[in-house]
């Protein structure tokens, strides 16, 4: 909301909420009251939430699949006006009604397991591959299309990474990848070597000691297949060959510490003017 007041132009949204830690009604309230503030450029981006999220608030991630497929479904319907009464596995209304809502506010997932992807394909307005393993992204890409296919569905593709510039920047960044690497599917652990034990300290660090302390077991060669990584000039290169390899919509790089923002920024404007 702070942000709308400020600007102009930029879409606003989650990236990412998940099903569980508020009721997808009042997800979708929120989500509406903000396209109504911001002028028609709000999103709502959902996914199943991870483990290193809900685990400390012992909040069980029933059935994932099923219930982000039916925020996607009742959220459409109350974006849409309609009076929404569902009994779901998950999700339920009785009489939910939003009469300030845009019908064609888009709706993304994030998801990296086949079947996320796969529903995305079918019912989302865009999918967001997030951190992942650049040796599954057209693995990835053709479960969204074959999706897609069995509805007509045309979703955009957008791929969201970090673009790393040096070494100094890697190590201050890794610790952010510590949500994605455990909760990564179990083909790519397997094709970084990654150990279920291994994944279990890090977790265990995490609830201990914190996300930095956790950063710091996450070693280089674990990172590295999932980031951008090189001189500006080899970033460029490798982002423009990922578009046209994969036919990808959208690029996100997500900036999680504010007090390397204006790096960030500042190389990806770099790498960014020579794609």
């Amino acid at each position: 909301a702070a942000i709308a007041q400020k600007t102009n132009n930029i879409l606003l949204g989650t990236g990412i909420t998940n099903p569980y830690t508020r009721h997808p009604a009042v997800t979708a309230a929120s989500i509406a009251t903000l396209d109504e503030l911001s002028g028609g450029r709000a999103l709502l981006g959902i996914g199943a939430g991870g483990s290193l999220t809900l685990d400390p608030m012992l909040i069980e991630r029933r059935k994932p699949l099923t219930a982000v497929g039916e925020v996607i479904e009742t959220t459409r319907a109350l974006f849409r006006g309609e009076v929404v009464t569902f009994d779901g596995e998950v999700v339920k209304l009785n009489g939910a009604h939003l009469d300030y809502a845009r019908s064609d506010i888009e709706i993304w997932i994030a998801g990296r397991g086949p079947k996320m992807l796969t529903l995305g394909g079918r019912i989302s307005d865009g999918i967001s591959l997030n951190f992942n393993h650049r040796e599954l992204i057209q693995e990835n890409v053709d479960l969204i299309l074959a999706g897609a296919k069995q509805t007509g569905n045309k979703p955009k593709i957008g791929y969201a990474t970090f673009v790393i510039t040096n070494e100094k920047m890697l190590q201050r960044l890794k610790p952010f990848m510590t949500f994605s690497l455990v909760d990564s599917p179990s083909k790519a652990k397997e094709l970084i070597g990654i150990t279920e034990a291994e994944v279990e300290n890090i977790r265990q660090t995490m609830g201990r000691e914190g996300l930095y302390a956790a950063g710091k077991l996450l070693k280089d060669e674990w990172v590295r297949p999932f980031v951008v990584m090189g001189s500006k000039s080899e970033c460029a290169a490798e982002l423009r060959a990922l578009v046209a390899r994969h036919n990808l919509d959208e690029l996100m790089v997500p900036i999680y510490d504010m007090s390397m923002a204006m790096e960030q920024i500042s190389d990806l404007a770099a790498v960014m003017s020579s794609t």
